[in-house]
């Protein structure tokens, strides 16, 4: 289908002869997914409503507690700086942003009057402005209402290098934020802008007050108590927060969604594991909500037997991948490891990446430990499928990584470890201690072994390895190892801010507190201009072949090696409704939580 045919389906939307969801349907036939399809009608000026979240209490509170699991446990509840998941949707407790996308790929307004578009003149032709319009009488917790000063506010404070915020690349494409009116914000782009749902929408949109806040900008950010303590809009008030444990909230009587929310408590709890968690929910049925249940397929299908919970699997664009440090972590340079003025002393060697790619047994990962839950992939960007490239492919083979490292001149020596020019094949590979993630490390080293590399395996507690605390040197963002192993996640159905983790503006560093998401420090020119071109390039065709081209350019020079295609796995106790997306976080809809009597 090329531009012309997608202009001609269009117009028959607009004119009747063709419906809102056959259109949808002959788009995901091609390759295209709910959200993108939405997204060109909408651009298209063709008005799209979301379906309504189906809620059925008739009154707010009355639900007792609402538990939850995150066995890897929040560390801060500011969003602006939540750089794992986990951080995320503790955040979305208490923090809106001002729309979300449902699962049809709809954007739904949230702190958001109305959805902007060409029809109600939200949306410019040339792709330099949107205007939002502010849904009136919402009250942030302490009772001060909610206006156009505080989204303003949270542009600044995002953009500003100082304050060092995860959020600023989905904030660095907006010229101005300009007040209309206390209820009207237009913003105003540097260039055509094709994703303009990206500023204030989903995960990096929710906002935070202003009165709140102003003090602590720049380089005071850090020293704000409401990163803490929260203060926002959400169905939930803040109670109490033990970082790396706990967090507790009450039901906000104010809330400005009627009947909402239905439980009159909330509790997350972190630590422990994904097995004891996935049990909590699905065996015991002792909480009601479990996240990101990474564990072996075969354990899961054992709890549901129970009868307690359900696992719920999502296709996403998360990607479980092996990461090689660019930089090298065992020199230090103007007191920081892994500096950007290092290179990595084996991996500089492209030989040496190639053979690692050959030594990941992606098959038996699949299949011994993800099942129904993971996909094996070659490709760092698996979603939207349109965007999916054709032209890479995987290969376990150990006897040609031997062959490799032999023709680049890395000889065994009589330990049986390869070695050139003084140096040895030796690694330091490092995740977080999950059961599912250190099977996966054995593999890997077992193979490493078969070709003369010794791999040590380092495993951290989830809590530090994903934490936000920028004094922490376990953090994978320092990356203070070789090569590491995590899930990146794709909270978008359009690329661009998930492929901005290899551009050279993103490179995590001491300068901008370990905060920038590019971690293996991968710099690559084409990358970047090609990156700026996606940026600005309206035509869905072109911009399409760009992403596939960013993706190449990244998994064929095998510091970023790709394994398992995730799906989004939840447990969800039986009774409880939750409305997962699958394009946001799994508490984006806290607010319509319930439980069936």
């Amino acid at each position: 289908m090329n531009e012309r045919d997608l202009r001609n389906q269009i117009a028959d939307v607009k004119a009747g002869r063709l419906s809102r969801r056959e259109f949808v349907q002959k788009m995901i036939a091609v390759g295209l997914t709910a959200p993108m399809a939405s997204a060109m009608l909408s651009y298209s000026g063709v008005a799209v409503a979301a379906e309504p979240i189906q809620y059925k209490p008739t009154k707010a509170g009355g639900g007792g507690p609402l538990k939850l699991l995150l066995w890897q446990a929040p560390t801060l509840l500011n969003p602006h700086f939540a750089i794992g998941t986990k951080d995320q949707e503790a955040c979305r407790l208490f923090y809106e942003p001002l729309a979300g996308w449902d699962k049809e790929g709809n954007l739904v307004p949230i702190l958001a009057a109305e959805i902007p578009s060409k029809e109600n003149g939200g949306l410019a032709e040339d792709g330099l402005t949107v205007i939002w319009k502010l849904k009136q009488g919402v009250k942030w917790h302490d009772g001060k209402p909610f206006t156009a000063d505080d989204v303003i506010f949270n542009w600044e404070y995002a953009i500003n290098p100082d304050t060092a915020a995860v959020s600023i690349g989905s904030y660095k494409g907006v010229k101005s934020a300009e007040k209309v009116d206390d209820y009207t914000v237009k913003l105003v782009f540097t260039q055509p802008t094709p994703f303009w749902a990206d500023a204030f929408v989903a995960s990096y949109g929710l906002i935070i007050p202003k009165h709140q806040f102003a003090d602590y900008t720049g380089g005071k950010s850090r020293d704000a108590p409401a990163n803490l303590k929260p203060v926002g809009t959400g169905p939930y008030m803040f109670v109490d927060f033990k970082p790396g444990d706990t967090v507790t909230g009450k039901r906000f009587p104010d809330y400005h969604q009627p009947n909402m929310p239905y439980f009159d408590t909330v509790e997350i709890k972190g630590g422990g594991d994904a097995v004891s968690a996935a049990r909590a929910v699905l065996q015991t049925g002792e909480y009601d909500y479990a996240y990101n249940l990474q564990v072996e397929d075969e354990i899961l299908l054992k709890l549901e037997a129970g009868g307690q919970g359900r696992t719920e699997l999502t296709l996403t664009g998360n990607i479980e991948y092996i990461g090689l440090n660019v930089t090298d972590p065992n020199v230090e340079v103007d007191g920081e490891r892994s500096s950007l003025k290092t290179k990595h002393p084996l991996f500089s060697d492209p030989e040496v990446r190639r053979a690692l790619n050959l030594l990941i047994d992606r098959a038996s990962v699949q299949k011994f430990i993800y099942g129904r839950a993971g996909i094996a992939t070659a490709n760092f960007l698996n979603n939207p499928a349109r965007f999916r490239s054709p032209n890479n492919s995987f290969e376990f083979n150990i006897d040609k990584a031997n062959q490799i490292l032999e023709a680049a001149g890395w000889k065994k020596g009589s330990s049986g470890i390869r070695e050139k020019d003084g140096k040895q094949l030796k690694f330091v590979f490092q995740t977080s201690i999950n059961s599912p993630r250190q099977k996966n490390q054995a593999i890997i080293k077992q193979a490493c072994q078969k070709a003369g590399i010794e791999v040590e395996l380092k495993s951290v507690v989830a809590s530090v390895f994903f934490s936000s605390d920028a004094a922490n040197p376990d953090t994978y963002p320092h990356f203070y190892c070789d090569m590491q192993m995590y899930q990146t996640t794709m909270p978008q159905a359009d690329p661009q801010f998930f492929m901005n983790q290899f551009v050279s503006w993103e490179c995590a560093s001491k300068e901008n507190k370990w905060q920038g998401r590019n971690i293996c420090r991968w710099q690559n020119k084409d990358y970047d201009e090609t990156y700026r071109q996606a940026q600005s390039e309206l035509d869905p065709v072109k911009r399409a072949a760009m992403f596939i081209k960013l993706n190449d350019l990244v998994v064929r020079d095998n510091y970023i090696l790709p394994e398992i295609n995730r799906l989004n796995a939840i447990g969800v106790k039986k009774g409880v409704s939750l409305y997962k997306s699958g394009w946001d976080n799994d508490l984006a809809f806290i607010a319509s939580v319930y439980r069936e009597t």
